[in-house]
């Protein structure tokens, strides 16, 4: 049986409007992308039960907790899901134990996923759990709530920009425990974030908000590459690769395999075998119509135009690519694709200049 994520929302509020229809997978990691005001937080607020709306329907799997049509709405106190916020919200009065234990005991023993001293470990926490809320960072308490939220046993994790009161040290401190989360944990997560840096490195299914609509839902790689984009999403275009490390070469160089090819960064300090993500930028790809014999670029990759597409920034075109069955983006000048001829079906190189490791 299928444990596909079902959710439909219609949502008004004033001028404002949320009309989605998604279906998300059962595992893994799927964010919520778009701007201010695009939607993500009510839908997810939807999602929890926070909000009833009228015509609306949301299943996990088989397990039915929203079908306006038959008058089901589990409200969000049987739901079984956990929701960290933007803000911790630890109660203030109860050490970091008891503030554990008070997720825990909303589930049976019998229906218990984790152990608390288990998800402490996981999340790091252990030598804090005889502390206060207030002698914690930003960082420690968020990581705190999740692991509050993963002891009510679950089965959604909604995560609502756990990100956004830290900086960018604490960021990336944090962004570690969100994949370590990720990697040893069967619990789907949603993830409603604007930062593209977060969703590059967590997500697996990447739905795009604007204006209330979902313009874009599918598997990260494929939906980032897409090229038909409202402009809101199209103006950092990028896409991300899922690469093994599988060897180091001379000149402090490691390589990484993906299923188009491999690319060449500086060393890894990484495990051989190590799964790694990396972001190219379309801006950092362009075009030769012959293989390039000599250069300073490394990464230069046999590829096929699979579309053309005008692009908000005047003169230039974007240029979408499959590199095998990975799709790269280009983004290069309208005299250039004029004077390449650049065509769809036609075999270029394309030259990375530039890999960003998302890690």
């Amino acid at each position: 049986m299928s444990e596909d994520i079902r959710a439909c929302f219609h949502v008004s509020r004033g001028d404002f409007r949320l009309d989605v229809d998604l279906t998300l997978p059962g595992r893994g990691v799927s964010a919520l992308f778009g701007p201010s005001g695009s939607g993500k937080t009510t839908c997810l607020r939807a999602m929890a039960g926070f909000d009833r709306a009228p015509d609306s329907l949301f299943t996990i799997g088989a397990e039915i907790w929203q079908n306006e049509a038959k008058g089901i709405f589990v409200p969000t106190h049987q739901r079984a899901l956990g929701y960290v916020f933007q803000e911790a919200s630890l109660f203030p009065h109860l050490s970091v134990r008891r503030n554990l234990e008070f997720g825990q005991k909303r589930m049976a023993v019998a229906e218990r996923r984790f152990e608390l001293d288990a998800v402490a470990d996981l999340l790091s926490i252990a030598t804090l759990l005889e502390r206060m809320p207030e002698g914690l960072s930003g960082g420690e308490r968020q990581r705190v709530a999740i692991a509050r939220a993963l002891l009510a046993a679950p089965r959604l994790l909604l995560m609502d920009e756990p990100l956004s009161g830290l900086d960018i040290r604490r960021k990336q401190e944090f962004l570690p425990y969100l994949e370590r989360l990720h990697n040893e944990l069967s619990i789907p997560v949603i993830y409603v974030s604007h930062a593209p840096d977060e969703v590059a490195r967590l997500a697996d299914h990447l739905v795009l908000l604007d204006n209330g609509r979902a313009v874009a839902s599918g598997p990260l790689g494929e939906t980032l590459a897409r090229i038909d984009l409202p402009p809101a999403f199209a103006d950092d275009a990028e896409v991300v690769l899922a690469t093994t490390l599988s060897r180091h070469e001379a000149d402090n160089l490691s390589q990484l395999e993906f299923e188009g090819g491999c690319i060449r960064i500086g060393r890894r300090p990484e495990a051989l075998g190590s799964r790694l993500r990396c972001r190219i930028q379309a801006s950092d790809v362009s075009l030769a119509l012959d293989q390039p014999r000599t250069s300073s670029i490394l990464n230069i990759l046999p590829a096929t135009i699979s579309a053309i597409s005008p692009n908000d920034m005047p003169g230039y075109v974007l240029v979408q690519l499959r590199v095998g069955a990975i799709p790269l983006l280009a983004r290069i000048t309208e005299r250039s694709c004029r004077e390449l001829r650049i065509a769809i079906g036609q075999p270029v190189w394309a030259q990375i200049k530039a890999v960003a490791l998302l890690a």
